[in-house]
């Protein structure tokens, strides 16, 4: 089975900047935002991808997910049959004690937040946290990029 275990932070300094080993622009829309199962299309660089989640567990640390590479022609066609609200990010990767923290700095509605991920192997996996990470925000549903398409970060 996919499982996707990860743990979500909010960014209290933009320094993981000078750290980063990778930069790409994403947008991203979504076919359904229902939270029993989100359908996203979207484009990463030069490249698209479909993706479905299920719903996260409890704790909000796992969740089903599936994820399929399409062409990022295929990919901007979808992007026009999704729901309102797109979300416009950069990610940056930041390798840390052999984690990679994927670091999302929003732009539109959604400005002004930036929020970092780890994935990991278990729920219980330790990890070293830099000094750039704050406030755990794991299972607080506001900060799933589905909710933030229905309702921005700036209007909170």
């Amino acid at each position: 089975m996919m499982i996707e275990i990860e743990r979500k932070f909010l960014v209290t300094s933009e320094a993981f900047k000078k750290e980063a080993f990778s930069e790409k622009r994403i947008k991203q829309g979504y076919l359904s935002s229902v939270p029993e199962r989100t359908v996203r299309v979207r484009t990463k660089g030069d490249r698209g991808f479909l993706t479905i989640k299920g719903a996260s567990n409890e704790s909000g640390l796992s969740r089903f997910e599936w994820e399929k590479e399409i062409t990022v022609e295929e990919a901007e066609n979808l992007l026009l049959l999704c729901e309102k609200g797109t979300i416009d990010k950069t990610r940056f990767e930041v390798k840390v004690h052999g984690h990679v923290y994927e670091i999302d700095v929003f732009y539109g509605e959604n400005k002004g937040l930036i929020m970092a991920e780890i994935e990991l192997l278990s729920e219980t996996q330790a990890f070293e946290k830099p000094s750039w990470l704050g406030q755990e925000v794991t299972g607080d549903k506001r900060y799933y990029n589905s909710y933030l398409s229905c309702n921005p970060y700036i209007h909170w």
